[in-house]
Parts: C-alpha cells; structure tokens; sequence
C-alpha cells in the first residue's frame, strides 16, 4: 500500500496563541523567507532570532514569517532529527521571553510530486505574467493532491513548483501526534480525488471569469503610469479577499510618484460562476517618497492592512462606499512620525484625486477607487475631537496644501 502524506499547517484555532515574526540576525537584519523556501541547505555565521509579532501562548510548531518559516520546539527537532535527518536542517534560534529551545526548520528535501489532474485546481505561471523566472511553476495550488510513487524516500519535503507547502509521511505525522505537539494541524494530500467533474468543470469557468477580471484591471492600471510587471503577493494567500488572492501592484507614475493600488477587493468571489466585481472597490496610496524596496516599505504595509480591514468587515466597506471614511490599523513596523502613543496609524479614505479615477469599469461593472491617506498623529486627534466638521477641514488644508491624497511621514501637520 502506497505510503500516506500530509501538508502540515498551522492551527490557527489555538486560543491565545502567539505569533512569530520574521527571524532576524545579530544585526537585526530580517531574513527573507526565499532563504528558507529553496529546498537547499543555508550557511548563516550568526545566531538567529525569532521575535513575537503578536505575544501570546508559546506552541511547539508555528509558522513565522506570515505562514511560511516552520518554528518548533525541541521536542519537535528531535523527532524530525530521529526520522528524516536528510530532509531538513535544524537552525537553533532563540525566541522572545522562551528560554526552551527552538529550531528553525529548513526542509532541504523537493519532490515533483503534485498530480495536476486529480488536485482541484492548479494554476501556472505564463510567460504573459512578466516573470520569466517563474514561468512553468505553479501560480496557485487549490485542493491539492500528490503522487505518492513520485515521493521516493522523503518523508519531509517541498513540493516542486509550490515550495511554500511543507509535506510529512504518515509515521511524521503519527509521532508528532504522540508526542503532543501544540499548534499544529495536517491535512492528507494523498487518496481520491476530492473534486467531482462537475465541479471540476465548476472551477474551470470561475478561472476564466477571474482571468478576465485581471485582465482589465491591468489595462486600467496601465493608464495610470508604468506598471511593474510583477505582482506583489504575499506567502501566504487566503483570508476574507473576494478570490482569496491579496495582491498589490506598483504604478510609476508620470510626475515621479509611485502608485501602489490593491488588485483583488474587485475579484469575482471565490468558486462563484456568476460574473462579479467583489466587492466593488480597490484601494490606492500614492506616496513622493524614494522607496528603496517596496516589498518592505511602510506605505504597502500599511497599505495592506487597510485593505485587510475592509476585507474582514462589511460595515467598514458600506461606509467607504457611502463617502469619506476615518480609521486606525496597527503601527506596528511603522515610521514614528505617523505613529500615535496607543501605537497606531491613522487613515483618511476617499479623498478625491483629480490625477486619478474615482470609479472605473471591469467586464462585470464599477469599482470604485478608493484613495488611503496616512494621517500624523496631531491630524489623527484633530479628527477624532472634531468629528465630521474636523474631518472636512483637514481635506480642505491637505487641499490647500498641494499635498492632497499624497501619503508621507516627511511632511508638516496642518493643525
């Protein structure tokens, strides 16, 4: 009987539970998760850190780095030490206020595994999508389902293709099951098909509705300065976005800003067959600022939180929708300039750009554009002891200013 396998995956219904940023060196310089993503061993001189994004109850198995970096306790290490000593390599890190021992888990074992034909959708990188480097592996891997006579004698892995799914043999998976491990959950990727050709069929026509709808909102992007090429997606995709796809694209723009937008809230809805645009809306922060890495930068940080706000809350969308909208989002990783004592960000929504469009039209109707301003503390408190009054007034100075919907932390306060 072929061998059984599982994804391993965070349980994310853990009360309490912390969550674990990215690791970084004794320079405090991050470690981006590509190192750890390449199915190769790594050579580090210095010791790592993890630091708590989010304190809370310490868990034997996490994923740090958005879902992506496996952080186990010991106890973890030595099981994976015991079982599969070629598959992965043990980095000794330590943790915030743990004085246990933690490992990194670098899996530096990749099978070419996943049957395209019985998982319920796979979707590849072309060379239409702008990057070369990716062209041939998968864009998205939904329901998925492998080939257990292509495994061979890898009991940990990643999958060829899609490297951020982290893969264990059954007798893994049992051994952590004994042990009592916290924090972890798997889920078998090997077996029948769990899709019916009707809904394969099903799945089908929503990629050409999705397709379509990606299509059109880069040709509008496109009018409004030079797009990069590449999307900007996080590890880790899921959460309450319409398709389940959080991307954000960068615009050059003509006069030397940069245009960072969301390309995702106008999605048609995940598994939907009936054409939509989601939610109706995308958001857009442009910025003056040099930006030398955008992928690390405050504005599509904060950007993305915003956007993770009116994903997650219906009534925070209607209220965009119906005019101006107020609100705060963590400060965490944010310039101090913008960031107030109780440790956040304020934003303005919905000031009116004239260098921009307030609506646009996809193949299933209008999205609205939805501008993110950030907000200086005095500006935040302005705002909040004057209500709508006060609101107005500092659209109406940002106005006078020149500066309108422009987000920066350089500027002057105009109260």
């Amino acid at each position: 009987m072929p061998m059984r396998y599982f994804k391993l995956s965070e349980d994310v219904h853990v009360p309490g539970r912390w969550e674990l940023d990215a690791p970084i060196d004794s320079k405090g310089q991050e470690l981006g998760s590509w190192l750890f993503l390449r199915g190769a061993p790594v050579h580090l001189e210095d010791p790592l850190h993890v630091p708590l994004c989010q304190p809370g109850k310490a868990l034997d198995f996490s994923l740090a780095d958005a879902g992506a970096i496996p952080i186990v306790h010991s106890k973890v290490a030595d099981i994976l030490a015991r079982m599969a000593p070629q598959d992965v390599q043990l980095i000794p890190v330590s943790v915030d206020s743990q004085s246990e021992p933690y490992f990194l888990v670098n899996v530096i074992r990749t099978v070419k595994c996943i049957d395209d034909q019985t998982s319920e959708e796979v979707v590849y990188w072309t060379p239409e999508d702008g990057v070369p480097e990716k062209v041939g592996t998968y864009f998205s891997v939904s329901g998925m389902r492998m080939d257990p006579m292509r495994v061979g004698d890898a009991r940990v892995f990643r999958t060829w293709g899609w490297h951020i799914a982290l893969i264990v043999s059954e007798d893994i998976k049992e051994a952590l099951e004994r042990a009592g491990v916290t924090g972890v959950s798997s889920k078998e990727v090997t077996g029948p098909s769990a899709i019916s050709p009707e809904e394969r069929e099903r799945w089908r026509k929503y990629r050409e509705l999705w397709q379509t709808t990606d299509t059109a909102r880069e040709e509008v992007w496109r009018t409004l300065g030079r797009l990069e090429e590449e999307s900007i997606i996080p590890i880790v995709v899921g959460g309450n976005w319409p398709s389940r796809r959080q991307a954000r694209r960068a615009i050059r723009r003509p006069g030397g800003q940069l245009l960072l937008v969301t390309a995702g809230l106008s999605d048609p809805f995940y598994g939907w067959t009936e054409p939509s645009v989601g939610f109706g809306l995308e958001l857009a922060l442009e910025t003056d600022e040099p930006l030398e890495n955008i992928e690390k930068s405050w504005p599509l940080l904060l950007l993305e939180r915003v956007a993770d706000e009116l994903a997650e809350h219906e009534y925070v969308r209607e209220r965009v929708k119906a005019g101006f909208l107020s609100m705060e989002v963590s400060g965490r990783g944010m310039p101090r300039r913008l960031v107030t004592e109780e440790g956040m960000v304020g934003v303005l929504l919905s000031i009116e750009a004239s260098t921009l469009p307030r609506r646009f039209t996809l193949p299933a109707g209008e999205v609205r554009l939805v501008t993110v301003k950030a907000l200086l503390p005095m500006e935040l408190a302005y705002l909040l002891a004057h209500g709508k009054q006060g609101r107005d007034e500092l659209v109406r100075r940002f106005s006078e200013s020149g500066e309108g919907h422009l987000s920066s932390d350089q500027r002057r306060s105009v109260v």
